[in-house]
């Protein structure tokens, strides 16, 4: 258990640095075009924080899919569940999302549908991988 917990913080530093660049990237897009007039040095500093834990909870839960004793349907769930909680957490928290039912429903059907969406792709390739190397085997 101690290398998976070393492999979540491993993980979760080396996505942790992307999560505030994307943040900067969109700060000054929104800036550029007049969508976003100004911001607080509290709203940046939250802002900043709180993209660091997303991208480290996003990166490190990847960790997951080593565990061997654990089932690939079950990692997945694991997997879907914490990036669901993470960033519906982080968006409540920045103001970027509502706290009423509905935007928090139309959230988790945009979520369920392109999580589900990404593993279908990942099956497909992973499918046609396989076909192709057993094709290639020698009989």
């Amino acid at each position: 258990m101690k290398k998976h917990i070393l492999g979540f913080l491993h993980r979760g530093l080396l996505a942790a640095g992307f999560g505030p660049v994307v943040l900067a990237i969109i700060y000054g897009i929104t800036g550029a075009t007049g969508a976003l007039d100004n911001l607080s040095p509290v709203e940046v500093c939250r802002g900043i924080l709180t993209i660091f834990l997303m991208a480290f909870i996003a990166g490190g839960i990847n960790e997951v899919y080593q565990m061997e004793r654990l089932p690939l349907p079950f990692a997945i769930g694991i997997h879907g569940l914490a990036l669901y909680v993470d960033y519906l957490l982080i968006y409540l928290i920045n103001g970027w999302l509502k706290h009423q039912l509905i935007p928090i429903l139309v959230f988790t059907g945009i979520f369920v549908g392109g999580f589900g969406l990404i593993w279908l792709v990942i099956y497909w390739v992973t499918k046609h991988k396989t076909r192709s190397i057993n094709e290639n085997l020698p009989s």
